[in-house]
């Protein structure tokens, strides 16, 4: 079934379920459900389906929208949930396994490397700590003991009491395993284990990098998934970069009798007796499904999709808990290939200053996808994409001459600070454009271009996060505003949650 376009909406008006938006989460939602025979529709506002996991093309490059460390790819376990969620509609998608998921150069001119391989990044870690040798192992160590009781479970709805109940007598050491973890934050294990305020910091960086929080903030749940797939599934790039991802979830959901229809913007949730039946788009046409999805940001979902219908009361508990992540400001850059060593790792992280990391631009994140897959680029070059944490409040209230000059000015301080990992950069640009988080706001349709919740005080772990079903009946959310969070395998488990639901809810 092709892509229906705005002058192609369904004659059907009703299914069995709706999805707003097709992030990931919500292709992974819909994916499980046409699998299992609903009948599905997903409404996308864009041109093309992914959110911050699509693309976009420039003079024969093709960036990624958001970043290129991917998990969820790898061959065996349960946690490698992209595979499984392609697998499920009969698509695959060939993918490059990338030795080293980051190189750091942090304060002090301190530089890490984490290998692929878990022995040769705590080989390499302990030798630049040698003092914090034996505390390193044991707080990865843990990790992974959180790991291993996750890559022995089916990763469901946790709302669904009957696969709780099989899942538990199945393996309940593992489950016990995780129920001891779910309270816990990485930070709290760091401790038991390292006392150097500098390694310390390093696990910050290293919680920072991929959840925004330093490790205070970040649950061990999280991060003892991220801390040990990178050496389990491994970070595997997409052949034909991120938007792949997306491009092939759709494929499989029209083959499997589900549609999506893009430019199909929701302008409301259509609530009845207190109930989500359905949808009405911006150009007035309403589809009515037994259940609804939104992809959206909760924020997005609660103050715009519902009109003005009151806060629910959980809700304005999870706005006291939570608050909105930065957007960033990303510099797509195509350089000549020569700039860069062929031993050049695809992914940096920047920070000149401990005291900086969580402010605005103290971070730089730095993907070389075409390290990986030259076919993202003209031949004899290279894209650098590099993007570091920006407020919206920052771009507000500027005349169309004063925001062009602050994405310049703010553009080339950044070559300037990449100059010094990647000498010669300026001289081998060939192209560059810039992205705010206006921008994020405006083609990723979040509010004010966010990435998703950060807890705004220390929270116990994830137990404050809420799970897919929503207060109102036939509404669900999926997505990073849901367990487990950020990262494109973490909202993959969200869609495979969702999916679990409501299918138990719709009998399927």
């Amino acid at each position: 079934m092709a892509a229906l376009s705005p002058r192609q909406l369904p004659q059907t008006r009703q299914f069995d379920t709706i999805v707003i938006g097709s992030g990931i989460g919500g292709l992974v939602t819909a994916t499980q459900l046409a699998a299992k025979g609903a009948r599905v529709l997903v409404l996308e506002s864009y041109v093309i389906p992914g959110g911050s996991s699509g693309y976009f093309e420039r003079s024969g490059y093709r960036f990624d929208v958001g970043a290129s460390m991917i998990f969820g790819f790898g061959d065996r376990g349960t946690t490698n949930l992209l595979t499984r969620a392609l697998d499920a509609v009969g698509v695959s998608l060939e993918t490059i396994p990338d030795p080293v998921q980051i190189h750091y150069h942090l304060p002090d001119d301190v530089t890490v490397q984490v290998h692929r391989d878990y022995e040769k990044f705590l080989q390499e870690l302990g030798d630049r700590f040698p003092h914090e040798r034996q505390g390193l192992r044991q707080f990865y160590d843990e990790c992974w003991n959180v790991f291993n009781c996750l890559n022995a479970i089916e990763l469901l709805s946790l709302e669904e009491l009957r696969y709780l109940t099989r899942v538990f007598f199945q393996n309940p050491r593992a489950c016990l395993g995780l129920v001891k973890y779910l309270p816990v934050n990485a930070g709290q294990i760091a401790r038991k284990y390292i006392r150097d305020p500098q390694v310390l910091k390093f696990i910050d960086i290293e919680c920072y990098c991929w959840s925004v929080v330093p490790a205070d903030l970040t649950p061990m749940i999280n991060a003892g998934m991220v801390f040990s797939d990178r050496h389990y599934g491994g970070i595997n790039y997409p052949k034909g970069g991120v938007g792949q991802i997306a491009q092939k979830l759709v494929e499989g959901l029209e083959n499997a009798g589900g549609e999506i229809c893009y430019q199909a913007r929701v302008a409301k949730i259509l609530v009845e007796n207190g109930r989500a039946v359905g949808v009405r788009l911006a150009t007035g046409e309403e589809y009515r499904a037994e259940r609804i999805v939104s992809n959206a940001t909760r924020w997005d979902t609660f103050d715009t999709l519902l009109g003005d219908r009151p806060l629910p009361a959980k809700e304005r508990r999870w706005r006291d808990r939570y608050q909105k992540s930065p957007s960033f400001l990303s510099l797509h850059l195509g350089v000549e290939a020569s700039l860069l060593s062929a031993d050049t790792a695809c992914h940096h992280i920047i920070v000149e200053n401990w005291q900086e990391m969580e402010d605005p631009y103290g971070t730089l994140f730095v993907s070389i996808p075409t390290l990986l897959d030259p076919d993202l680029a003209p031949e004899g070059y290279h894209i650098i994409h590099s993007f570091t944490p920006s407020w919206i409040e920052q771009w507000e209230d500027l005349s169309p001459s004063e925001y062009e000059a602050k994405k310049e000015e703010l553009a080339w301080e950044i070559v300037d600070r990449l100059e010094r990992v990647f000498p010669g950069l300026d001289a081998a640009l060939d192209f560059m454009e810039v992205g705010t988080p206006r921008s994020h706001r405006r083609f990723l349709n979040r509010v004010d271009g966010t990435y998703g919740p950060i807890p705004n005080r220390k929270l116990p772990g994830l137990l404050p996060m809420p799970f897919n079903r929503t207060s109102v009946p036939g509404l669900y959310c999926v997505g990073d505003s849901t367990f487990p969070g950020q990262g494109l395998n973490a909202v993959a488990f969200s869609g495979f949650a969702c999916a679990h639901r409501i299918a138990v809810d719709l009998g399927l």
